[in-house]
């Protein structure tokens, strides 16, 4: 039976490289994006059957109606990639980042988080090995010396690891954890970034498909655990 995994921001970047991944593994994947049309056409250039949905994380009401599509299509959800997320102050002090910009991206990369996480959780324990993996990144560690690079973005990463904390106190038969992509080549990465979008996502591949149980409730790069 082929793993059924959706991807939220997947039309682009890293969600993007890991459907393909996926799918070249044989599961059935599926392409989440607030606009449902280039989901189809992300879809279309993966091939090979993967699926796509309209999902606006920020939106309950389009939450709800991509959980009920899923739902319908499938029957159920083993792995939940929860990898959308915005960057509204790169390079911006801290001291000047506007209250509202640091809301934004909370309510994006967190609470749209928990959103679907919520919606899809009916879904998820219907699998008999459900998966959580939430892309968060190296600038929301409290590990080493404060990035201050992205000061809302970073905050929003610090959150997105607890909230993995949260999630796997509150689903005890899911794997729920976080991972660093690293810094790629992508549209929010930029040109000079080290990685590909293919060494980014592998990780999250390896958590949604391969990665050992005693991993579950851990912060993950490159296959390994790193510090929070």
């Amino acid at each position: 039976m082929h793993p059924v995994i959706l991807i939220t921001g997947a039309t682009r970047g890293i969600g993007f490289a890991a459907a393909t991944q996926l799918a070249t593994r044989g599961a059935q994947v599926i392409i989440a994006s607030r606009d449902g049309t280039h989901a189809a056409e992300a879809a279309a250039r993966v091939g090979g059957g993967v699926a796509s949905v309209e999902l606006d994380i920020t939106d309950h009401a389009s939450v709800e109606a991509a959980m009920k599509q899923v739902e319908a299509q499938f029957g159920r959800l083993d792995v939940l990639a929860n990898n959308s997320a915005i960057l509204l102050d790169h390079y911006q002090s801290l001291l000047a980042l506007k209250p509202e910009v640091l809301l934004e991206t909370l309510n994006t990369n967190v609470v749209g988080t928990l959103r679907v996480c919520q919606a899809f959780a009916p879904l998820l324990a219907k699998s008999i090995a459900p998966r959580i993996v939430n892309v968060s990144s190296g600038a929301g560690q409290l590990d080493g010396e404060p990035q201050a690079w992205a000061p809302a973005y970073c905050i929003s990463k610090t959150a997105l690891n607890m909230l993995t904390q949260q999630l796997t106190a509150a689903l005890p038969e899911v794997m729920v954890n976080s991972m660093c992509p690293g810094w790629c080549r992508t549209e929010m990465g930029g040109s000079e970034a080290p990685r590909t979008a293919d060494e980014g996502a592998d990780t999250m591949t390896w958590l949604g498909l391969d990665a050992p149980y005693d991993l579950r409730g851990k912060f993950v790069k490159d296959r390994a655990v790193i510090p929070w």
